[in-house]
């Protein structure tokens, strides 16, 4: 770094914690903090499945995404840099399929398994690096035009998918383990998985798609077993807008996470945007903490074909019809997930965030356009 320049740290929810103390929401202020950073709502991606498909990937395998952390980790870093650049304030990483059981089954060690997961994070970490290297160059540029460019705070948030995302048929979609699967064999089966992820480097744990109560009451007994020092947020998926998939009821399974100091956010996921502006209702009469949502397209999956089946999904206009609706409820953390691309999340960004994500004028649009292309080349 050259003489005079003041090197300027990503916003980070892992650094910025450091010292305080669990039992006193340690987590919550400090997401306050980085949504007035983010202009009051905070922008997460999109679905990193259908963007990877859309550059080719063949994604029809028991690992889905994570394959491509040994395949092609590039290809995972670029459909990251798209998301920001298209307005994310929020990375979720490449994660929620990855599982050290499954690994091995592919022929990895354990050691090599846990490598993969970290990697996960490190390629996240890695986009948020050249993205903000990006702007701060661009803002260089505009501060000698007399131009203000805009903050742009971005978090990491480590994966985890349910049990049913590893088993591959289908049951992350209903909850349904069989009698076999217990309480303690789902905190098995998390636990290594949970603890890696939390050491990596990522700011936020992101408990994603969780489809039955036992599984939530597993995370947070590991939250608490493991010790766990970084926030997490639980998303939820319903099939019907009043419980989630299992049929268990929305309110119990809402105040488990409730019940968490470690738990800075709770929601939903991969859930019809239809049924999304009633769920919020619901759990804001249950909790002061943050909402999180982040819906597919309203597509319905086939776990056979392990593809996705036009059904009663929304436009894309539509989908964005629904943004403001959704924040005037009290959700403060949006994005998209399966079906849902760089696109989507530009429109939501822009819904939100008029004032604060749009560039004041095309000068500073053509300076930073200008400093992604060069530094792309």
């Amino acid at each position: 770094m050259a003489a005079g320049e003041v090197e300027i740290a990503p916003f980070s929810l892992s650094h910025a914690h450091a010292g305080t103390h669990r039992g006193t929401g340690f987590g919550a202020r400090l997401m306050r903090e980085f949504l007035r950073e983010a202009g009051g709502c905070a922008v997460i991606d999109g679905g990193l499945a259908t963007e990877l498909e859309a550059h080719g990937a063949d994604l029809k395998d028991p690992l889905w995404s994570a394959k491509y952390l040994f395949t092609s980790p590039d290809l995972i870093k670029k459909v990251h840099l798209d998301y920001l650049e298209a307005g994310a304030n929020i990375l979720i990483t490449a994660s929620y399929q990855a599982t050290i059981q499954g690994f091995e089954s592919r022929g990895f060690s354990t050691e090599e398994s846990e490598a993969l997961l970290r990697r996960s994070v490190e390629l996240a970490c890695e986009a948020r690096e050249i993205f903000q290297g990006r702007r701060l160059r661009a803002s260089d540029r505009c501060s000698k035009d007399g131009i203000s460019s805009k903050q742009h705070p971005v978090l990491i948030a480590a994966s985890i998918g349910s049990y049913g995302a590893y088993l591959a048929d289908g049951s992350e979609y209903s909850g349904n383990y069989g009698l076999e699967v217990t309480l303690e064999t789902l905190k098995d089966f998390h636990r290594r998985r949970l603890q890696v992820l939390s050491e990596a480097g990522a700011d936020i744990i992101a408990f994603e798609t969780i489809p039955c109560k036992i599984e939530a009451q597993a995370y947070i007994e590991l939250l608490q077993e493991c010790n766990i020092k970084i926030p997490v947020w639980f998303s939820f998926t319903s099939n019907d807008g009043i419980n989630i998939v299992s049929g268990d009821s929305l309110m119990d399974c809402a105040s488990i996470a409730d019940s968490c100091d470690n738990v800075v956010a709770i929601g939903f996921n991969c859930t019809s945007p239809r049924y999304i502006h009633s769920l919020i209702l619901s759990i804001r009469k249950l909790t002061e903490k943050l909402i999180v949502i982040y819906p597919n397209s309203g597509e319905s999956y086939d776990p056979d074909k392990k593809e996705w089946v036009a059904s009663n999904g929304v436009s894309g206009e539509d989908f964005v019809s629904y943004v403001s609706k959704w924040h005037e409820a009290g959700a403060s953390l949006i994005g998209g997930c399966c079906r849902t691309t760089p696109d989507t999340i530009r429109a939501i960004a822009k819904a939100l965030r008029k004032d604060f994500y749009l560039l004041h004028n095309d000068t500073e649009r053509n300076i930073l356009k200008d400093s992604f292309l060069i530094d792309s080349a």
